[in-house]
């Protein structure tokens, strides 16, 4: 069964602080390694909410967080697709899949045109999750002894008919 897909609430905050440990410790990087900000996670509704942006959590029936993502404002134009976890114990189900899915829609409805992300080499999963959905590498840096690669994806917007 597919978890619940619903908007970030303040009470997640503990949840998803935790999934976000998790799933680092899982590819061996950790908080403060200069890879990754943190800075974000107090403050998901000023970043992510309140800034047209979306944060969503993915809810097991029992209520247990097990994936997360957000779109965080760039520009007007674009967003960035940020903080994709799934648990280890929920990979490989389509999870990620389903998420990446639900914010490329809500990036569509928010104005945005295309989406902007990053992942590491150490991540081989999230490599091929962005691919499949049609991402491409822009370029790649050295950070915190990791490889971290950015990619980017042009959004299919339908045109109204006013524009046509």
């Amino acid at each position: 069964m597919r978890p619940t897909l619903r908007r970030y609430r303040w009470s997640d905050i503990e949840s998803v602080w935790a999934l976000h440990q998790i799933c680092l410790a899982q590819v061996g990087l950790a908080p403060g390694d200069g890879v990754y900000y943190e800075d974000d996670f107090p403050r998901i509704h000023e970043i992510y909410l309140a800034d047209r942006g979306e944060f969503l959590v993915g809810e097991t029936p029992d209520g247990r967080i097990v994936t997360m993502g957000g779109l965080r404002r760039v520009d007007d134009q674009t967003a960035e697709m940020c903080r994709m976890r799934v648990h280890p114990e929920f990979q490989r189900r389509g999870f990620g899949a389903q998420m990446v899915v639900a914010l490329e829609a809500r990036a569509i409805e928010l104005g945005y045109v295309r989406l902007r992300g990053d992942t590491t080499l150490s991540q081989p999963a999230a490599m091929e999750l962005y691919r499949k959905f049609g991402w491409r590498e822009i370029r790649r840096e050295e950070r915190g002894g990791s490889v971290v690669v950015y990619g980017e994806k042009e959004l299919m917007v339908a045109m109204s008919p006013l524009m046509q």
